[in-house]
């Protein structure tokens, strides 16, 4: 399941992120953040995580991130990397490759979802899409500024080319209660279900059952 998740950062959040995020020297080469093959095609730069409002960045946007309701229905997070801030400018760009299954270092988060979280307006520059290849070919994203892709760590993918101005996102990668992918994206759909009924009809008996079968099916699949 791949989900595009909209208005993560409002209007007055991103232009505040991108003035903090402005200084060039917050960034670096983002080969140092590569496993050894993925240097080979990986063009760009990286935030560093240790500059303070870098940092305080990092944790505000994490945070915001865990608390989007289509987010914790889709992800069911565990745990999260930190978040990280990539910029492209012109020529940049991140050939194919498949997210390393663990990061975090010190406290390790098994890499279940990868998630994208678009900081630049898609008109304010060229190139710069991220490409997943899934079993229905191809696809294609650039979001609006503050919408986020959310898609399986597992897929295969890339950043084309920037040919006009700058790219600058914010990823990340989540560790999930529910491993299974197809048990995820069951669990979205009985919810998304779920909550459309209540909306429609309020509390009733139908929509107590589907709550029983979303606990149990919850207790059936979760690791805590």
């Amino acid at each position: 399941m791949i989900l595009c998740v909209a208005d993560v950062l409002d209007a007055e959040q991103l232009a505040a992120l991108r003035r903090d995020l402005d200084e060039d020297s917050h960034f670096r080469d983002g080969r140092e953040t590569a496993g050894w093959h993925a240097r080979q095609v990986k063009a760009n730069q990286q935030a560093d995580g240790q500059a303070p409002v870098v940092r305080q960045w990092s944790e505000r946007l994490g945070e915001a991130i865990r608390r989007h309701p289509l987010f914790q229905m889709a992800a069911r997070p565990a745990r999260m990397t930190p978040v990280r801030f990539s910029r492209y400018r012109s020529g940049m760009h991140y050939g194919n490759h498949v997210d390393d299954p663990v990061m975090g270092g010190a406290t390790p988060v098994r890499t279940d979802l990868s998630f994208t979280l678009f900081l630049e307006a898609p008109e304010d520059y060229d190139g710069g899409e991220l490409v997943t290849d899934t079993t229905a070919g191809e696809q294609r994203y650039k979001l609006p500024a503050g919408a986020m892709i959310l898609y399986p760590s597992s897929t295969l993918h890339r950043v084309e080319p920037v040919t006009r101005g700058q790219r600058r996102v914010a990823i990340g990668w989540v560790q999930s209660q529910v491993r299974d992918p197809a048990a995820r994206e069951i669990l979205f759909d009985l919810d998304t279900a779920r909550r459309g009924l209540f909306e429609r009809e309020g509390k009733s008996e139908t929509f107590d059952l589907m709550s029983k079968s979303l606990a149990n099916l919850q207790r059936m699949w979760v690791e805590v």
